[in-house]
C-alpha cells in the first residue's frame, strides 16, 4: 500500500467515525475509499464492515452518560445479534444487487420518519402512552430489522436506528442517539466475527481504518453530547437524505 492510499484510508477512517457517531452512514466514505485503493466491491463491502465496528464501540463509550435505564438495554443486545447475523448471511449467499437498488429507498423513508417525528406520534400515540408490553415488543421489533440491515450492508444504518427508536422510545433525543450507539456497536461486534471467519476480508485495510475510526467515532460522541435537540434532529434529517439520494445515484448509473 502507498503513501497516497495510506492517507487516503485514515482521512475517511477519521471522518466515517465522526459521522457514525452522529447519525451514521460513515460506510459511504471508507467504502469508496476502500474502492478507490484497487479492492473489488464485495472484498471492500466486507473490509469495510469489519474496519468501521470499532468506532462503534467508541462512540458507544463517549456517549454512554446520556444511555435510558439500563434494564431496558439488555433484551436489545440478543435481538441485535439475531438481526445482525441474518443480515450476515444474507449479504453472503444471496446476490446483492436486488437490495442494492431498495437501500436508497430505504435510508430516505427513515430520514422521513425521524423528520416528521411530531406528525407520526399523532398517527401513532406518543411514547410515553405506550403500555410497557407495546413499547418492548415496538423496540425488539426495530432493534431486530434494523440490525439485519446493518449485518447486510450497514451504510446509514445510525440514520435508520435513530428514526426507529425515537419513534418508539420515550427519551431525549441524545438518549436515543447513545443506544443508536449501543446497537451499533452490538451489530458491528457481530458482523466482525461473522466475515471474519466467512468473508474475503483485506486485512491490511482494515488494520490501518480501524484505529482511525476509533479515533473519529469517540471524538465525534463528544461533540454530539454538546449539540441542541433541534441541530441535531435536523443534522441526521439531511445527511440521511443526502446518503439516500447519493446511494439512488450510484445504483441507477
Amino acid at each position: 500500500m502507498d503513501l497516497p492510499a495510506l492517507g487516503l484510508l485514515v482521512g475517511a477512517g477519521l471522518a466515517a467515525g465522526m459521522v457514525n457517531a452522529a447519525a451514521g452512514g460513515g460506510s459511504l466514505i471508507t467504502f469508496p475509499a476502500l474502492i478507490a485503493v484497487g479492492l473489488p466491491p464485495v472484498a471492500a463491502n466486507v473490509t469495510n464492515a469489519i474496519a468501521v465496528s470499532p468506532g462503534y464501540l467508541a462512540s458507544t463509550v463517549g456517549s454512554r452518560a446520556d444511555l435510558p435505564r439500563r434494564r431496558r438495554l439488555w433484551p436489545l443486545v440478543p435481538t441485535s445479534v439475531a438481526g445482525a447475523v441474518l443480515g450476515c448471511v444474507l449479504l453472503l449467499v444471496t446476490p446483492a444487487r436486488a437490495f442494492e437498488l431498495i437501500v436508497p429507498f430505504l435510508i430516505l423513508s427513515a430520514a422521513a420518519v425521524l423528520g416528521l417525528q411530531n406528525q407520526l406520534r399523532r398517527i401513532v400515540g406518543e411514547p410515553h402512552d405506550l403500555p410497557p408490553g407495546r413499547e418492548q415488543i415496538s423496540l425488539q421489533t426495530m432493534a431486530f430489522f434494523c440490525s439485519a440491515y446493518g449485518g447486510y450492508f450497514g451504510a446509514a444504518l445510525g440514520v435508520m436506528l435513530v428514526a426507529g427508536l425515537a419513534l418508539v422510545l420515550d427519551e431525549a433525543l441524545n438518549g436515543v442517539v447513545a443506544l443508536k450507539n449501543l446497537l451499533s456497536a452490538v451489530v458491528g461486534a457481530t458482523t466482525v466475527v461473522v466475515f471474519a471467519v466467512f468473508g474475503p476480508v483485506n486485512w491490511a485495510a482494515a488494520a490501518v481504518l480501524i484505529p482511525a475510526t476509533i479515533t473519529g467515532g469517540y471524538v465525534g460522541a463528544r461533540v454530539v453530547r454538546k449539540l441542541p435537540p433541534t441541530v441535531l434532529r435536523f443534522g441526521i434529517v439531511v445527511f440521511g437524505v443526502g446518503v439516500g439520494i447519493l446511494l439512488l445515484v450510484r445504483t441507477l448509473r
